[in-house]
């Protein structure tokens, strides 16, 4: 079927289209678009009631039809807009105008609809796409619930056990797995015009029967009490600490218990009181964050980039692995070095290994096991890389071995090639005194294991050139991280951060606090564990062997970490050895407290004249967040980061900071900065020796809390 006349009328955001077709049926089509994710925006949503109204009003149309005229049908609400403005009409307005249209409307979705653009399709009387469309309500990702009727209209649709799997998770789904919500699912795109035009068609004929979401009847025998209560229990851990998920599957039970108008009432009362939470505050901020920390100064429009279309990797070891599948995953071929032919061999073992493993778990098929595989080549020999266009050194942390590799590219990679650094704390500037490009050297920090954690940061050295920035950046997306651009020093931002978090918890077991109250306060706080087994987890040694490097720079504090070097000189390096702060049983990772830790604890602050009293709850927050904060301040200060929400999205993505908390920046502004300057003051004050050094409040956050100011508004 083909349509033969057409008549538009065009508006900013909405578009207005008479389509009469071979049948002489007249169909009005709304098309959006509103570049670039067709956010519904007042304009859409004023170009949508003024267009439905015309259509409502034109006695010669006979259906309406709802599409985009962009790749996608809507991204949902405009995000933007939640800090206010005039909202009218607000989207379940026009939702309303929607279904209770007299006339017939249905819903193209010629591309993924999320949010209020689903909201949208299920408050139309017909829904039509193709098989492998993409639909969802993420909302529950900005702390939130769907606020246009979605928590009342899709368990009518899809059923409550769906409904709630979407809404609660926030998960996109493909199309074909809600046979119930749409009436017409086609295989491919291509076919979706003519055959939603042929659809309607069909209503047409049938009578042009309207069809309210709202009146559909929810089976309660499919949504009993005991469901809802199975789903809390099954929620319990992974949303610890949000405030959303509940209020979701609140606002679910209201579609069952209640009649659609009051159903209606209940999902707007709750949709404000998630609106009103901190988390919320904490979700949409992150959420901008994230988008914010590409964008960056250092270089612009006019800065060319370079062609990334092989990489080397130095190092075939755990990180230098998980670095490479990155680049697999991505279709980059990749040549791996390793001096010794075994060592290479049991590298590329393990990265076969882990995508079989991959594969095993549904997540892959064979074929795609061996096309990455084929990506991944290896050699022994440094000529290898004379033709790649980036390199990445993933070799021991000594500044030594690190020079010497780098020498060794200098002579080896073609003009242009970009040598980067996965050092996490070595100052890059003085890798690139190495080789006569420093403006081709970078630091390109992946976070372990690298093919899993989505952070990258990108440190720029003194001499790093913009197109060398701009062109990791765009790289950074194209294997799937979230990148941030850092400057240099120890540690960079994210493990010169963490510094504070490991000495306070260690100073804290010497003034008589156990390491299961330590590590319970902040696993309660939001962190995936506590300090004393991450440092178990991670290995004890490594905690040591950054110390050993730093010994001029901590020589003043005789108590520094020396509960672990003692427990390292034992052998109590963590969990690979079954014993650490924590004792583990073979094959387990759970730890087991040993009063003998306490003990030694005991021992040591006797020598040093520390005094042990019982040490509260709030106490290990402030002292184990705050100088994280503080030290956030000072870096800013120093321009190593370039705003305070880029430390967040280090802290969220590499260390598992709480995303209901934003990041420790955004907790700061939550809290108050007074009120960690405060306390910052009071433990300097009463900490004798161990609080003047460490517990001086950053000059930026003293002015800030006596301005009443946040770190947002740098």
């Amino acid at each position: 079927m083909s349509q033969v006349e057409s008549k538009t009328v065009n508006s900013d955001a909405v578009s207005y289209e008479l389509i009469r077709t071979l049948s002489a049926n007249k169909i009005a089509a709304l098309w959006m678009q509103n570049p670039p994710v067709n956010a519904l925006s007042k304009s859409v949503r004023v170009g949508l009631i003024e267009h439905l109204n015309a259509a409502i009003a034109d006695d010669s149309v006979e259906m309406i039809v709802i599409s985009s005229k962009q790749n996608l049908f809507s991204g949902g609400a405009d995000i933007s807009e939640f800090s206010g403005g005039d909202l009218e009409p607000n989207l379940p307005a026009v939702l309303d105008v929607i279904e209770n249209s007299p006339k017939p409307v249905v819903a193209v979705l010629n591309g993924p609809a999320f949010g209020g653009g689903l909201e949208v399709a299920l408050s139309c009387h017909y829904r039509v796409t193709f098989a492998s469309n993409k639909v969802g309500l993420p909302e529950v990702n900005l702390g939130i619930l769907p606020g246009g009727g979605g928590t009342q209209r899709l368990p009518r649709l899809a059923g409550v056990q769906q409904a709630l799997d979407m809404i609660v998770s926030g998960r996109p789904v493909a199309a074909k797995t809600l046979p119930s919500v749409f009436d017409v699912v086609v295989d491919s795109p291509e076919t979706l015009l003519s055959s939603a035009l042929a659809f309607c068609e069909k209503v047409i004929a049938d009578g042009s029967k309207v069809r309210k979401t709202c009146d559909v009847q929810i089976d309660v025998s499919t949504a009993p009490k005991e469901l809802f209560a199975q789903y809390r229990q099954g929620l319990a851990t992974k949303a610890r600490g949000f405030f959303a998920p509940e209020r979701c599957i609140q606002a679910v039970e209201a579609s069952v218990a209640l009649p659609f108008a009051q159903g209606l009432v209940r999902e707007g009362e709750l949709f404000m009181e998630c609106m009103r939470s901190k988390e919320a505050r904490a979700q949409q901020h992150f959420f901008f964050a994230e988008r914010a920390a590409s964008h960056v100064k250092d270089f612009d429009k006019e800065t060319p980039v370079r062609d990334i279309k092989q990489v080397g990797i130095i190092g075939a070891g755990t990180m230098g692995g998980g670095i490479a599948m990155n680049f697999a995953n991505a279709g980059i071929p990749v040549i791996m070095l390793e001096l010794k032919q075994e060592a290479l061999d049991k590298g590329l073992a393990l990265i076969r290994k882990n995508y079989e493993n991959s594969a095993k778990k549904g997540k892959l098929t064979a074929e795609q096991v061996e096309d990455r595989m084929a990506l991944l080549t290896g050699s022994t020999e440094y000529a290898a890389l004379s033709n790649v266009d980036l390199v990445i050194e993933a070799v021991f942390e000594k500044m030594s071995v690190k020079q010497e590799v780098f020498k060794a590219l200098d002579a080896v990679c073609k003009p242009g090639a970009i040598l980067a650094s996965n050092t996490s704390t070595l100052d890059i500037d003085e890798i690139g005194e190495a080789t006569k490009r420093p403006e081709d050297v970078i630091g390109l920090h992946f976070f372990s294991p690298a093919n899993v954690m989505k952070l990258l940061e990108v440190v720029k050295t003194s001499k790093t050139s913009p197109e060398v920035i701009k062109t990791t950046m765009k790289m950074a997306k194209k294997i799937n991280k979230v990148a941030v651009l850092v400057g240099v020093c120890f540690g960079f931002v994210g493990n010169r951060m963490i510094e504070g978090y490991g000495r306070e918890a260690n100073r804290m077991m010497l003034e008589g606090a156990t390491p299961e109250h330590v590590d319970k306060v902040i696993y309660d706080f939001g962190l995936p564990m506590g300090p004393f087994t991450m440092g178990d987890m991670a290995g004890q040694d490594i905690g040591a062997f950054v110390r050993e490097s730093r010994r001029e720079f901590i020589k003043h504090d005789p108590s520094y970490c020396i509960l672990a070097d003692k427990l390292v000189e034992q052998g109590r390096v963590g969990l690979k050895v079954g014993k650490g702060v924590y004792l583990y049983e073979e094959g387990s990772r759970k730890p087991i407290p040993d009063p003998s830790v306490l003990e030694l604890a005991k021992q040591v602050a006797a020598d040093l004249g520390v005094a042990q009293r019982d040490i509260s709850d709030q106490e290990i927050i402030e002292r184990i967040i705050f100088p994280m904060i503080n030290e956030g301040a000072l870096i800013l200060e120093e321009g190593i980061a370039a705003k305070s929400s880029d430390i967040d999205v280090i802290y969220v993505y590499g260390y598992g900071f709480p995303v209901y908390r934003g990041g420790p920046m955004q907790y700061a502004d939550e809290i108050g900065l007074k009120t960690v300057y405060d306390a910052m003051c009071k433990y300097r004050d009463e900490l004798g020796e161990h609080g003047k050094n460490w517990f001086e409040p950053a000059p930026l956050l003293k002015q800030l809390a006596e301005q009443g100011k946040r770190f947002a508004d740098l």
